[in-house]
């Protein structure tokens, strides 16, 4: 997967801002103002992904491209490389559900609709 594919699968899922709340090179993006998936422009060989705790350390366990994620609550966030030892299939699932523990979590006034 590419910098591209992950930008249109984020961008396709409902109510999705892009942003670079950090910086110049860190793109965010967010649901209802809360981030789901984050990369660097500057070398977008990884990308962050939100992550149940127990599935988290599964994965990591698990493939060799998926670390506790960088700069973020290890418990939460996991670093998964681009192209690593799984099908860009399953990082698009990955990233989905990453975007969904965002969207559940949300008070149901800033819910986007489905």
């Amino acid at each position: 997967m590419n910098i591209e594919d992950l930008r249109n699968i984020c961008l396709s899922l409902p109510q999705v801002t892009e942003e670079f709340p950090f910086d110049n090179d860190t793109l965010v993006f967010k649901v209802a103002g809360k981030m789901f998936a984050l990369t660097s422009l500057s070398d977008p060989s990884t990308v962050n992904l939100k992550c149940e705790p127990e599935k988290a350390i599964e994965l990591r366990e698990r493939y060799n491209g998926i670390t506790p994620g960088y700069h973020m609550n290890k418990k939460h966030w996991n670093t998964v490389m681009m192209k690593g030892d799984y099908s860009d299939s399953l990082l698009k699932e990955w990233i989905i559900e990453s975007y969904n523990l965002v969207y559940n979590k949300l008070p149901k006034k800033l819910k986007p609709i489905k």
